[in-house]
């Protein structure tokens, strides 16, 4: 049985050729037409010389040549690269020259950010999905080449994405998935909600995340409904997308929704298609759940990783008030549990490790041996990191981030890359960055800095500084100065301790337009 990726289109344009597959604006694709899209794909890339197992990269906003370029490297055994669009050169610089991308699929507001490395990268074919000077338009590549396809089945076993992941230690790890994870994290998607084969499903997270990739739009593919995609997150077009196409899932995180519930006539707008939302990224605040459970909508949310295609527990409907603060229970074929540093299970209420194990794990990570064999055992369990707990009933709880992670916007930020730019500061003699609870974001990224001696240094400068260093969401909100960082007897920065003076200080949001901010 076929069960890769690039199967699931061409078998939709088969059985069902005439069911409209892909919305984006005006423009609409059945699944026939849309395959044969991703075959002409298919042809530009062979002509370019690109070969099973080689890596093309997309960096764009969300466009449907996004998804068709996908297809056709899951239709071709090539492993798909997305690339996060909010990254600055220097980042790009990494992945690109790591994953060894062929070919790069670029959108035009970023075409002159990848000029200005295109001597440090080894991308040997650049396509810019408008004419743009210096780069192949898109349809110069795709638009004359035939729409037949030829034959070349990839195995469960073959890597279909690598998605860059942040790095504890300031360089990103690219995770490995393969077409076997991506169909047994659907089948388990199937398990705890239920796409239908007249699914709309919105798509306006950026889709260069696996929850925004690999929740709805792959699955709704798998059952032949309707893919909706919007360029970037806007709140009042999310809800005129919802009215106007009677839109029956979406997936986002905490922040999206917080934004729709702002909008004016919120109360008044009709939602009463929607029957599945997806929140993951961050726990849903209590009081959004009210909001939305006003509108008779409930939250599905859950808990998983890049690492894990994403889906690791989800907590069932119908417990989001019983088990408030749940990440749910573990979905059906992969199994989770909390342990010690032994590896060994704790008992109910014992916080620990989580850790999981099912076909839904990547295969590893992209150069990196040692990586991958730190994150996954010799049982084949693969620790998150994250420090959590089980009660009674099997419900887990994520507790704290082992690597003291930040989750911003549904966006993974490593203190250790902040700080790495920040100790590249003149003036900065120490610097610790945290993650303080933040109302619009989940959580703000916070610089506590210590300036050298005679050196004053103030709060907009700091933020300055990281400024085209760093990705926007990865930048300090707030900074805070101490004359001397909390540490251990052994040196040890105490995180723990500037969290809990800094928790109760109003966080002040570095963004000028919070929407726009989450958009880009």
């Amino acid at each position: 049985m076929n069960r890769s990726i690039g199967f699931w289109l061409s078998r939709r344009a088969e059985i069902t050729p005439r069911r409209l597959a892909l919305v984006f604006g005006e423009r609409r694709w059945t699944y026939a037409e849309w395959n044969a899209e991703v075959q002409r794909a298919r042809h530009a890339l062979r002509d370019a010389g690109v070969n099973a197992g080689d890596r093309v990269a997309a960096l764009t906003f969300n466009e449907p040549e996004f998804l068709t370029l996908a297809f056709a490297c899951w239709q071709s055994g090539i492993i798909f690269v997305p690339l996060n669009f909010r990254l600055s050169p220097r980042e790009l610089t990494f992945m690109l020259s790591d994953a060894g991308v062929h070919t790069l699929l670029c959108g035009p507001d970023f075409a002159s950010a990848v000029d200005t490395i295109r001597g440090e990268i080894p991308v040997r074919r650049y396509v810019c999905l408008r004419p743009t000077r210096g780069w192949t338009s898109w349809e110069e590549v795709v638009g004359k080449m035939p729409e037949t396809g030829w034959s070349h089945p990839s195995r469960e076993d073959d890597v279909a994405l690598i998605m860059y992941t942040s790095g504890t230690t300031g360089l990103p790890k690219g995770a490995m998935l393969t077409h076997g994870n991506i169909f047994w994290n659907n089948v388990n998607g199937a398990h705890a909600f239920a796409l239908l084969d007249d699914e709309r499903t919105l798509v306006c997270a950026p889709l260069f995340h696996i929850g925004a990739l690999n929740v709805t739009p792959l699955s709704t593919v798998q059952q032949g409904g309707t893919i909706h995609l919007m360029r970037s997150f806007d709140a009042k077009g999310v809800l005129d997308q919802i009215e106007q196409h009677r839109i029956t899932s979406m997936f986002g995180v905490p922040a999206m929704f917080l934004f729709m519930s702002q909008t004016p006539d919120f109360a008044r707008r009709d939602l009463s298609s929607v029957r599945t939302v997806i929140c993951g990224g961050a726990p849903v605040p209590e009081p959004l759940i009210e909001i939305y459970d006003a509108r008779g909508i409930a939250f599905l949310q859950g808990y998983g990783l890049t690492e894990t295609s994403p889906f690791c527990t989800v907590l069932p409907r119908e417990d989001l008030r019983r088990k408030l603060g749940s990440a749910g229970v573990s979905v059906m074929y992969t199994e989770v549990r909390v342990v010690d540093e032994q590896n060994r299970p704790v008992a109910s209420g014992v916080p620990g490790e989580i850790v999981a194990r099912g076909p839904n794990i990547m295969k590893g990570y992209w150069n990196r041996p040692e990586a991958t064999a730190e994150a996954i055992d010799a049982e084949g369990w693969f620790h998150t990191g994250d420090i959590g707990k089980h009660d009674e009933e099997g419900y887990f709880y994520i507790l704290d981030r082992k690597k003291d992670m930040v989750i911003t916007g549904g966006e993974n930020v490593y203190p250790a890359e902040v700080e790495a730019v920040l100790y590249q500061m003149p003036g900065i003699a120490e610097v610790g960055v945290i993650g303080l609870p933040d109302e619009k974001w989940g959580e703000s990224v916070v610089a506590v800095v210590v300036a050298a001696p005679g050196v004053r240094l103030t709060a907009e400068q700091v933020i300055a500084f990281t400024d085209g260093k760093l990705a926007r969401y990865k930048m300090p909100r707030r900074v805070e100065f101490l004359d001397a960082l909390p540490r251990n007897p052994q040196g040890k920065l105490l995180k723990r301790v500037l969290r809990e003076r800094y928790r109760q200080a109003p966080a002040v949001d570095a963004s000028r337009d919070g929407q726009r901010e989450l958009a880009r």
